[in-house]
């Protein structure tokens, strides 16, 4: 029998959801950092930077960027760790992957960019200093398996970031799903004319772990001092824990 995952709100074959995920992604690469600035009033940026202060990179880091898409997180991740560091940008999606490199390159950042599956990730064991993933771990199949490499390849003493859509307060619940399903495929088909990937978007935020059920999760995998911090209401949340 082939094996069932969701894609949104539909039941699919997980080998579709790769496909259709990738689809999406191929459709918004090049309005990604626009779209991100209408949908969120600019916060994504906030709550990226709030990540970055968390994340404490220093020089000589080694950091993995995990479904890094446009290269915010790596920017800042390889000025922090300077000449002696290595930061490497990782996506599923090869267009999002080009824009992300040509984001470094045009700032003058030469960093190593991989296209590779955050389920196998093709790096040692007790690599990396840092492992991050914004946005990205609501559209991976397996999440036990993705989180369960990420604790592999990070140090003894590493950290994981976790920054992801998730569970809003409940006096925001209701003009955020009027939003969600009505204003951002809107928005969607007016920037980048595909409401039906911005739709997807609303669908598998909510199709995500809530901050407990993931932060359950991440100490499932092996990871300990795991906690999350709140942004905007639960619009998005912070998850960190440490592999001992």
């Amino acid at each position: 029998m082939t094996n069932t995952t969701h894609f949104g709100y539909k039941t699919v074959a997980e080998d579709q959801k790769v496909q259709e995920v990738a689809k999406v992604f191929h459709s918004v690469a090049s309005k990604y950092d626009v779209m991100n600035d209408l949908m969120s009033a600019g916060l994504h940026r906030a709550w990226k930077m709030f990540t970055i202060a968390q994340a404490g990179v220093r020089p000589g880091f080694k950091v993995l960027d995990i479904a890094g898409g446009t290269g915010d997180l790596a920017k800042a991740f390889a000025k922090q760790a300077g000449r002696t560091g290595e930061v490497w940008l990782t996506d599923i999606n090869e267009s999002m992957l080009r824009v992300g490199r040509d984001r470094l390159l045009n700032k003058g950042l030469v960093t190593p960019t991989m296209l590779c599956d955050a389920e196998k990730l093709p790096f040692p064991d007790n690599y990396f200093d840092r492992v991050s993933v914004a946005f990205g771990l609501r559209n991976m199949t397996h999440k036990d398996q993705a989180l369960a490499e990420m604790r592999r390849v990070l140090k003894p003493g590493g950290k994981l970031l976790v920054l992801e859509f998730s569970k809003v307060i409940a006096p925001l619940q209701k003009p955020y799903d009027l939003y969600s399903f009505s204003v951002l495929p809107w928005l969607g088909q007016k920037i980048a004319g595909d409401a039906e990937s911005y739709r997807y978007l609303a669908e598998s935020i909510r199709m995500h772990p809530d901050q407990e059920t993931l932060k359950n999760m991440m100490l499932d995998v092996g990871l300990e001092r795991v906690q999350y911090y709140n942004l905007t209401g639960g619009v998005a949340a912070l998850h960190t824990g440490i592999k001992m």
